[in-house]
Formats: C-alpha cells, sequence, structure tokens
C-alpha cells in the first residue's frame, strides 16, 4: 500500500492524477465523455443534412460504435473509478497501490481515443481501440476481483457489481468475436449485454448499497431500508429480459419488465427521503425515478409489440434508461465523490446543479424524438444538448481532478 502523503502542489498538475483511482478514471471519464459525444453529436448533424457536414460511415455501422463507445469505454471509466476507491472500503482492505490503476484508465481513455480515430476514418483504430479497452478491463478486473476471495466475509454488493463487469467482459469478447468475422449477432449480443448485464446492474447495486446509506446521514428519522433480496430478485428478472432480447422476443419482455417495474417502484418509493434533503442528496433519488419510467415504456413497448406486431416506441426505453437514469446519475454520483474526496463541502454546485437539470430536458427531448416529426434533427439536437450541458461540469470537476484537495489532506 502507497501509504506516502501527496506532495503539495501550488498550481495544476497532472501528477495529482494519480493521488487516488477516482482523480484518474473521472479525469479521463469526463475527457471520453465529451470526445464519444462530440463525435455522435456532428454524426447525427450530418446524417440530418449531410450537405451541411458529410461524416464518414464507418463499419461497423455509426450506431453500433455508439453503443459500443458508450457502455464499454465511457462509462466504465466512471464505473472504474468509483469501484476501485471503495471496493477496498466496502471490504475493510488496504487501499490499491498507485500503480494498480493508471493501466486501467491507459487501456480506457487509449481505447476510446483510437476507436473514434477510427470511426473517424482510421479504420484500424478501431481495432486498435478495443485491444485497448480489453486490456484496460482485465487490468480492471485483475484488481477488483482478489479482493473477493480475500475478504473474510460476504461483500454482497461487491459480488454483485463484480458479476455485472464480468458480464461486461463477456460482452467485449463478443464485440471481438464480431470483430473477427463471427455474425453481426455477435454485435447484437454485445451491446444488449452492455446494458442488461453490465450497466443496469452495476448501477442498481450501488444504488441499493450507496443511496440509503446517504440518505440516513443527512435526513433526520430516516430509515436506511437495503434488502439483499432486491438485488436477489433484481438479478434473474435482468438476465430474464437479456434473454428475451437475444432471442427477440420483444413481445414478452414484459414478463420480465412488469415485475421489474414493481421492484423499481418500491425501491424508489422505500428509499425516497420525505424530510428536508439538501440538492446533492436529491439527485440521486430524481435520477433513480427515471429508472422505473424506462422500464415502464419497455414494458409498454413489449405489450403494444405482442398485440400489435408495432414496435412502436422505437429507442425510446432506452434513452430513458441511458440519458435519463445512467447519465443523471452520473452527475449526482461524480459530483458527490468529487466534492467530498476534493476536501470540498457536500453541496450541488451551481454547475452541477445546471448539468442535472440540463440532462433531465435532454433526456425528455430525445425520448419524444422517438415519435416527433423530423426525428433525426431532434436526435441531433439532443446530442448537442447533451454537450452544452456536459461542458461546463466537467471543466470544473477536471480542473479539481488536477489540484490539491482544498483541505491540505492527501488523496
Amino acid at each position: 500500500m502507497d501509504t506516502h502523503p501527496a506532495p503539495a502542489l501550488s498550481s495544476l498538475s497532472p501528477k495529482a492524477l494519480v493521488w487516488a483511482p477516482h482523480r484518474l478514471m473521472f479525469f479521463i471519464g469526463s475527457s471520453n465523455l465529451l470526445l464519444a459525444m462530440l463525435w455522435w453529436a456532428l454524426w447525427l448533424v450530418g446524417t440530418r443534412w449531410p450537405a451541411l457536414l458529410p461524416m464518414h460511415q464507418p463499419q461497423p455501422y455509426a450506431g453500433w460504435m455508439h453503443a459500443f463507445v458508450m457502455q464499454y469505454q465511457m462509462l466504465p471509466s466512471f464505473i472504474f473509478g468509483f469501484l476501485l476507491t471503495t471496493f477496498p472500503k466496502w471490504m475493510g482492505q488496504p487501499d490499491f497501490e498507485r500503480w494498480r490503476f493508471p493501466p486501467v484508465g491507459l487501456g480506457l481513455f487509449g481505447g476510446q481515443l483510437a476507436t473514434l480515430l477510427g470511426v473517424m476514418g482510421w479504420e484500424v483504430g478501431i481495432t486498435v481501440g478495443l485491444w485497448l479497452t480489453l486490456g484496460g478491463w482485465a487490468a480492471g478486473l485483475a484488481t477488483l476481483g482478489p479482493l473477493l476471495w480475500r475478504e473474510r466475509g460476504t461483500t454482497w454488493h461487491a459480488r454483485s457489481a463484480f458479476a455485472g463487469l464480468v458480464l461486461g467482459f463477456v460482452g467485449m469478447l463478443a464485440w471481438l468475436g464480431f470483430m473477427l468475422g463471427a455474425s453481426p449477432m455477435w454485435a447484437f449480443v454485445s451491446i444488449k449485454m452492455g446494458t442488461f448485464g453490465l450497466l443496469l446492474p452495476v448501477y442498481f447495486t450501488v444504488a441499493h448499497r450507496m443511496f440509503p446509506f446517504f440518505a440516513g446521514n443527512v435526513v433526520k428519522g430516516y430509515v436506511a431500508w437495503r434488502p439483499l433480496w432486491l438485488l436477489a430478485v433484481a438479478w434473474p428478472l435482468l438476465m430474464l429480459h437479456l434473454a428475451l432480447e437475444l432471442v427477440h422476443a420483444y413481445g414478452w419482455l414484459w414478463v420480465a419488465d412488469v415485475p421489474l417495474l414493481g421492484l423499481f417502484v418500491l425501491a424508489l418509493w422505500r428509499w425516497w427521503p420525505r424530510g428536508e434533503a439538501p440538492r446533492i442528496l436529491s439527485v440521486l433519488f430524481i435520477g433513480l425515478a427515471w429508472l422505473p419510467v424506462a422500464v415502464a415504456l419497455y414494458a409498454t413497448q413489449s405489450i403494444g409489440y405482442l398485440l400489435t406486431g408495432v414496435y412502436m416506441l422505437g429507442r425510446a426505453p432506452a434513452h430513458a434508461l441511458f440519458i435519463g437514469f445512467f447519465g443523471s446519475v452520473l452527475i449526482a454520483m461524480v459530483t458527490r465523490v468529487t466534492q467530498g474526496h476534493s476536501g470540498r463541502p457536500m453541496v450541488m454546485p451551481g454547475v452541477a446543479w445546471y448539468a442535472f437539470w440540463a440532462i433531465q430536458a435532454v433526456a425528455v427531448v430525445r425520448v419524444f424524438a422517438e415519435v416527433m416529426p423530423d426525428g433525426p434533427a431532434w436526435q441531433a439536437a439532443a446530442a448537442v444538448g447533451w454537450l452544452l450541458a456536459f461542458v461546463p461540469w466537467v471543466a470544473r470537476i477536471g480542473r479539481i481532478y488536477l489540484a490539491p484537495r482544498a483541505d491540505g489532506r492527501p488523496g
């Protein structure tokens, strides 16, 4: 374990990024976030108005590449940053040595950068980016995994999150198979596993562990409710949804989604703080409210498809999940971790408050873009809105990661 205190800096320095896992990984995640959506916004604008901005159509198709980048490169940058910080704390073990997390960050940042250069025209970059990303993921799993069998007890939240990461790695191997010449079905498998095998289980696990804990610390009279049966029930239902997606049984997704909806509504109702809550806490639960909304849209679409054969909502449920739930909780959690681990007051800064509400508007626009006239124009507007929402927030937190803690402590 590296116990040496971080040296004091009088100004911003890249050296600060290696003082703690969240510094490096959140800095990389923030960079990946803007770069990924800058390309996607340009591509959507170019698709809708090709005379204005002609864009290269990559192989694989740009929509598939967008899903891969967001699910396996951008969001995991933040996920690994959080888990590399919290895993040792959850299990009462020493913090990781500093040399353990740079390979994870370099793999995810270098992998996404090469991938984006690939979709812009440097075609070999897509392959290079995949191998770098696999290397970063492997380093992350090799760092986190041993803690599970070294701990004396059983930390189910750690095991649940790690199971999601393992499924995510399997999803990337499916993408690798597709890139090596296997059927496009493997690309489909990879994309669906990224959503229902990786991201949704990990997000719900972290919410189950942390949200009631945070509320119990600040809301008078709040009783934390975290029964493990919630996770035990959620996992098989999510796997059922995934299995039905993989066999294209869209008319029967409601069999998994209706009980999932009930489960998530129950969790939201039991976790929601009834007393006075600060903004930095409230945003967690407002973001969480998108989860039952997204699942309700999935269930509605499934039942409608069963009855009419029409896939009426398109990608609206997926974007309620990705932008509404994943995006909102990303802002809320990263802001919270950044404030706390930089020695700053546990409050919601103005740019974070702006980013959070701006992303609510972006989510609504993107969901309704599926049913609006000239949907591609609304999709492009939502992508541009994402950038406008996140740029000030990223600028603020990026500066924090390059600077010493405000309270003078190491880390």
